[in-house]
């Protein structure tokens, strides 16, 4: 029987047979858990049927947790593993908690002492910080760039800061159909002696993940429209 416990159950990051990223091991506990809590019900349902077509996906409870979720009703969603069944946790893409609004119920579960479990699967952040030949020591995640160009600026002045002083890789996304121009932009505005790394659909059939100088980029044809993407920055 399954250990009662909050599984943090990863999922693929892109299409394609399951077995080459996620475990045997993330299947067998999938199979025997009953209560999930999820990003969007309707993704992480066929992620289970895609984990075994034989599960019966009408028999199991689903608890939505996303932005449109109130903080209040988090903690209830707990309920189940407090009276001692198997918990799961499934973001949309990648591992759960990370970048990820699970991290809110996973907090809850540690004040109140429950065992918490992540299982092993692909995380796009740590796999481009792996590929980037930046310094993997220390690197900090910063999510979306803001849209403002003023706080923008003053974002990139941040990262710079951070870089030269603290020698720490910065890592942040965009909106993939931004993905191009903000390109673009860095290699006419930052520093020259800085790198840019792009990883892009890490996993999937287009995965590339390159590091240039950030002046170089400037000269080089690509095409990373719409394309989930991770970037990098160090010197």
């Amino acid at each position: 029987m399954l250990e009662s416990a909050l599984y943090l159950i990863p999922v693929p990051l892109s299409e394609g047979e399951l077995d080459v990223v996620l475990p045997a091991r993330n299947i067998e506990i999938v199979r025997e858990i009953k209560h999930f809590i999820v990003e969007n019900v309707r993704t992480a349902r066929r992620f289970l049927k895609k984990c075994d077509r034989n599960i019966d996906i009408d028999s199991l409870t689903f608890y939505e947790l996303n932005r449109h979720t109130k903080a209040e009703d988090i903690s209830g969603f707990l309920a189940p593993l407090e009276q001692g069944y198997a918990m799961g946790v499934v973001s949309e893409a990648g591992c759960p908690a990370i970048a990820d609004p699970g991290a809110d119920v996973v907090a809850i579960a540690q004040r109140k002492s429950l065992r918490v479990i992540p299982l092993v699967g692909p995380s796009s952040i740590l796999m481009s910080v792996m590929g980037s030949g930046f310094n993997g020591q220390s690197f900090a995640f910063l999510g979306y760039l803001p849209i403002d160009a003023g706080a923008r600026a003053k974002k990139f002045k941040d990262m710079e800061y951070n870089i030269r002083v603290n020698h720490q890789t910065q890592v942040f996304i965009e909106t993939p159909y931004r993905n191009n121009k903000l390109i673009a932009e860095m290699s006419k505005t930052l520093p020259k002696h800085l790198k840019l790394c792009v990883a892009s659909d890490i996993t999937g059939e287009r995965e590339s993940i390159v590091t240039r100088g950030v002046a170089e980029w400037a000269k080089v044809k690509y095409d990373y429209d719409k394309v989930p993407t991770i970037f990098l920055l160090y010197k």
